[in-house]
């Protein structure tokens, strides 16, 4: 990716919060403001999971909370709840991109780099506003549940000296077995014929590790079928062949928060939950992390809405 464009100010996730964030720094004077969400439009978890005309409450669960910034949020339901957050939108000076699932945060010296599938972006400050609700993808055949411990969706419980198989065709697929290859073998197995998805490192660095034969390139095969061999992974694909592995990774999208805050280098405590201190800024500095993630209970849209406002106090108060 050769192009990266700036903004003083970049939110990740288009939620409550990540909304809360970019209009709090529209308030605070701060502009070229960017809010990247990866669903097709704001506030996937009211739009998902909340049925037509369920109340949407300020006091979430009880929790009385008093607003502190520029969002005045009130009592709703689910139409008017959205409503709200599509004039916010409107209103202020904000870009938005939707469908657009960032892959990485990196930090160069004072500037971060924000990389999603087929654009890049940099900024002084940036926020993690996703929720906890992502779960990775799964395929359409059974997983058989006596493989549940050689089956994985990350790189948690690979070991060394392994015979691994990773599957997608994306950045993460190309980025656990670019990982996975120093110290096991490892298949990549991608249902297309070649990638269309990658990044150009990942693209070059991948193919360099096919050239030195670290990783087998396995492509145009889509798996069938798993079985359980012997305590081993058995995959067949649609050309009726199989291969027998150790272990197997799916890397088909969905990546949990988790993974993503290991990816931007955040510092996670023994729970696997982020490190902050008390302006939401994590062991990166201008890095910060707001709503269910900051939250031990989540869910609280009031509470989201406040974090924003402390965070944006905070670096304007930096500048």
């Amino acid at each position: 990716m050769n192009t990266y464009r700036a903004y003083d100010f970049i939110v990740i996730g288009g939620g409550p919060g990540g909304i809360g964030a970019a209009v709090e720094a529209s308030h605070f004077g701060i502009e070229n403001i960017l809010m990247i969400e990866k669903g097709e439009n704001h506030s996937q978890t009211i739009r998902k999971y909340y049925k037509d005309g369920k109340r949407v409450d300020k006091d979430y669960k009880g929790m009385v909370v008093e607003l502190n910034g520029n969002v005045d949020f009130k009592d709703g339901d689910k139409d008017s709840t959205l409503n709200y957050f599509d004039k916010l939108l409107d209103d202020e000076k904000i870009d938005v991109i939707f469908n657009s699932e960032v892959e990485n945060v990196v930090k160069d010296g004072d500037i971060f780099k924000v990389t999603t599938s087929n654009a890049g972006f940099i900024a002084k400050n940036v926020i993690v506003a996703i929720g906890r609700m992502g779960k990775p993808n799964k395929p359409d055949y059974k997983l058989p549940a006596s493989l549940s411990n050689k089956i994985n969706f990350n790189l948690d419980k690979c070991s060394q000296n392994e015979n691994i198989l990773i599957v997608g065709g994306g950045n993460s697929a190309a980025e656990y077995a670019i990982a996975l290859s120093t110290n096991n073998k490892v298949t990549l197995n991608y249902r297309k014929s070649s990638f269309t998805r990658l990044n150009e490192i990942n693209e070059k660095t991948l193919y360099e590790c096919a050239k030195n034969e670290t990783v087998s390139l396995l492509l145009g095969k889509d798996i069938v079928q798993i079985d359980n061999e012997d305590g081993d992974v058995k995959v067949i694909f649609n050309d009726n062949s199989s291969n027998t592995y150790d272990r197997v990774v799916y890397a088909i999208g969905g990546t949990t928060p988790v993974d993503f805050l290991k990816k931007c280098n955040i510092a996670l405590d023994k729970e696997g939950l982020p490190i902050f201190d008390e302006n939401f800024e994590t062991s990166i500095k201008n890095l910060f992390i707001c709503g269910d993630l900051a939250t031990a209970s989540g869910g609280s849209i009031a509470i989201a809405l406040n974090h924003a406002y402390q965070i944006l106090k905070y670096i304007k108060s930096q500048n």
